[in-house]
């Protein structure tokens, strides 16, 4: 399926890019199609996986894409012989190698069709590598988290030589170079049990790495100095190492049965807010619903929650399916909309996050610490409570209250949840008190830093005008 500009002959250099399954990678990947659009004249195919027919929101989303940027979808991958808690890491790098044949023939038209420069994957997407190798096109990959996390994967092969235990097992903190040394149970999820396919993924993507180009990451200098600055000498440019974010969803365009809550927002004092998120994959128990939703109420803050279906297994139940005809409300405590009305507003599934966060009323941010969700708040300049659930976001949760100290971190009790008491004490710790005052201080900084980062002289600008430059040299 495409739309129908797609194989049409492009006169400007063309670039196809992969995004894997999921929003987190496909919308900072389009971010980054934008901007070689709109400032260096080039047009882009997107190439997407599936395993079924695609999401509503994701139907949306592709079908308002800008002018220049065209997308076909392969057809979808079987995982019938997959069990359900297959960890989302090995459902993703199968659904690239089991669509890699229909990925070839597109590959072929597209490349027929246009003066094709370059072919951008993200981090789970190497297998494709050899397509672009086999066609004798550039290969690059699009990096869509944290360049701490680049460091450990372009480091693991190495790592996963020197250690033999389970990493969570390990006495001492893992040295990732370039950056402080992290605990072994902080490390993402995959790398928790060595036996599991999720690890024997990583580990064969991050093998593959050096096999691109460059590598384009969204992150800025500000934000991760010192691991930005060792990524890029200790490399010696194989590969190259373009740092071009923050890249966010800034798109003001919203539905109309979502703007009630920006009409709430504007009835609320400046500030007075706190915006709740676990993102679009995230999922809580149904126990931790309760305690979160009891936790607000104790506060006596005024909140903005977004809520899903609890789901008591896994921690990501809505990553590849957030279908569900079952109201999320009816999960929430007895009671709980009459004692908070005037004081909160609940949303089932999904808020605007981008307008919520530029709101004036919202002064902090209670999220699952996925990137996308990271810089948008870095963008906005609101300070965070850290909450971090799968993937890589323990990770991110240590960059965000150790190093860069912009986040506030409750505490988990044995049984893994956070309970009410907890989740009271740091939201009105955030919004009232005096160390929420000066995590509110250094994200400000950072507000200001990105600013000056994408503006015309700023260093993520010209690493965008670098990369554009040496694709650009690729045309015949």
């Amino acid at each position: 399926m495409a739309n129908t500009q797609t194989l049409s002959q492009s006169q400007n250099p063309h670039i196809v890019m992969l995004p894997t399954p999921g929003m987190g990678h496909l919308i900072p990947l389009v971010e980054f199609a934008k901007q070689l659009i709109l400032q260096h004249d080039f047009s882009i195919t997107l190439i997407l996986p599936t395993d079924g027919p695609i999401s509503k929101s994701q139907n949306t989303f592709l079908n308002t894409l800008p002018s220049g940027i065209n997308y076909l979808l392969l057809p979808p991958v079987n995982f019938d012989d997959l069990s359900d808690d297959v960890l989302m890491e090995t459902r993703i790098s199968l659904t690239i190698t089991r669509s890699l044949s229909s990925l070839r023939e597109i590959f072929k038209s597209v490349i027929e069709s246009n003066r094709v420069v370059a072919f951008v994957v993200d981090l789970f997407g190497t297998d494709a590598f050899d397509l672009a190798n086999e066609f004798n096109v550039s290969p690059y990959m699009f990096y869509t988290t944290t360049a701490t996390m680049l460091s450990l994967d372009l480091y693991f092969p190495e790592l996963d030589e020197i250690v033999r235990c389970e990493y969570k097992d390990l006495q001492e903190p893992v040295r990732i170079p370039g950056c402080r040394p992290i605990h072994g149970k902080d490390l993402p999820d995959p790398l928790h049990n060595r036996k599991d396919d999720a690890y024997k993924w990583v580990l064969h993507h991050t093998k593959r790495f050096r096999m691109a180009h460059g590598i384009i990451l969204n992150s800025f200098i500000d934000l991760e100095p010192e691991t930005i600055k060792y990524l890029q000498e200790a490399y010696n440019n194989k590969p190259k190492i373009y740092s071009i974010g923050p890249l966010t969803l800034m798109d003001k365009k919203i539905d109309d049965d979502v703007s009630q809550c920006l009409t709430w927002l504007d009835k609320q004092p400046r500030g007075s807010v706190i915006y709740i998120s676990f993102g679009s994959g995230g999922t809580l128990s149904h126990e931790q619903i309760i305690e979160l939703a009891i936790g607000l109420e104790m506060s006596g803050q005024r909140f903005l929650l977004v809520i899903r279906c609890p789901n008591d297994r896994i921690p990501n139940g809505t990553y590849f399916n957030n279908q569900n005809s079952t109201n999320p409300l009816d999960f929430l405590p007895i009671g709980f909309f009459e004692r908070t009305k005037g004081l909160g507003l609940v949303l089932p599934n999904w808020a605007p996050q981008v307008q919520v966060l530029s709101h004036v009323s919202v002064g902090g941010f209670l999220t699952h610490c996925g990137w996308n969700s990271i810089l948008e708040s870095v963008v906005c300049g609101v300070p965070l409570i850290a909450w971090p659930l799968f993937a890589e976001q323990r990770t991110n949760a240590v960059m965000l209250t150790e190093d860069l100290k912009v986040a506030l971190r409750p505490k988990i009790r044995d049984n893994g949840i956070v309970g009410r008491s907890e989740i009271s004490e740091v939201v009105k710790e955030l919004m009232e008190g005096e160390e929420g005052k000066e995590v509110c201080i250094r994200m400000k900084e950072l507000k200001d830093a990105a600013k000056k980062v994408l503006s015309e002289d700023g260093s993520s600008t010209k690493a965008l005008d670098e990369l554009a430059f040496e694709l650009k040299k690729c045309v015949t």
